[in-house]
């Protein structure tokens, strides 16, 4: 996969839709919503970032990601739930392997939206994108050890536990231990010819 896919791709994000949500590039409309969970110390404990400060900061920050979606060098979508037309999170790629064609993936939700399989449908939406229209090979997601509702998700949508980094990150001031799941591009196509198979069966006609 060469650079220059991912720059033209990026540069113009794409909006992509799933049954409940819709993924779109992140404005500074969406500082109020980004505020109400980038603010709080539970989202943000098992992350590399520290709790936004205050609207000021979060709308700062959409400013800057203006410019950073225009040059295509940031992989990242608002996750928008449509029944509130309301931001709820993030879902993308934090990096890309070109010379492998493998990607990082990454998300963050509001805890109001927890438990709901929001964070899991955008997810599949992303790795979705990633195999049939980047060509990717491989697509990985990590966490910091002790964020087990992070690895659900990576489970839950098809990702397979490959091990612990031991301190492998360090993660403001301490070095913390780091897992990895992964999905190949032959497991994806797995999982989707084995949810059609049961679609197909559910609508056999008696």
């Amino acid at each position: 996969m060469k650079k220059e896919k991912i720059y033209r791709v990026f540069s113009h994000l794409p909006e992509l839709a799933t049954e409940r949500l819709t993924l779109r590039k992140m404005m500074v409309l969406d500082t109020q919503d980004m505020y109400e969970y980038a603010a709080r110390p539970e989202v943000t404990k098992y992350l590399t970032w520290q709790p936004h400060p205050d609207r000021d900061f979060t709308r700062e920050y959409l400013e800057y990601l203006g410019n950073r979606y225009a040059a295509g060098m940031f992989y990242d979508w608002a996750i928008v739930y449509d029944e509130e037309n309301k931001m709820i999170g993030t879902c993308g790629f934090t990096s890309f392997q070109c010379a492998h064609d493998s990607a990082e993936i990454g998300y963050v939700l509001n805890p109001e939206y927890w438990g709901k399989g929001l964070a899991a449908e955008a997810v599949r939406c992303v790795i979705k994108f990633g195999f049939e229209r980047l060509g990717l090979h491989r697509i990985e997601a990590r966490f910091i050890e002790g964020n087990d509702r992070s690895r659900h998700l990576m489970e839950k949508v098809g990702m397979t536990f490959e091990g612990i980094h031991r301190e492998g990150m360090l993660v403001k001031g301490n070095y913390v231990n780091v897992g990895v799941c992964a999905i190949l591009a032959s497991d994806w196509k797995s999982l989707c010819d084995a949810e059609e198979d049961i679609s197909t069966e559910l609508h056999r006609p008696e």
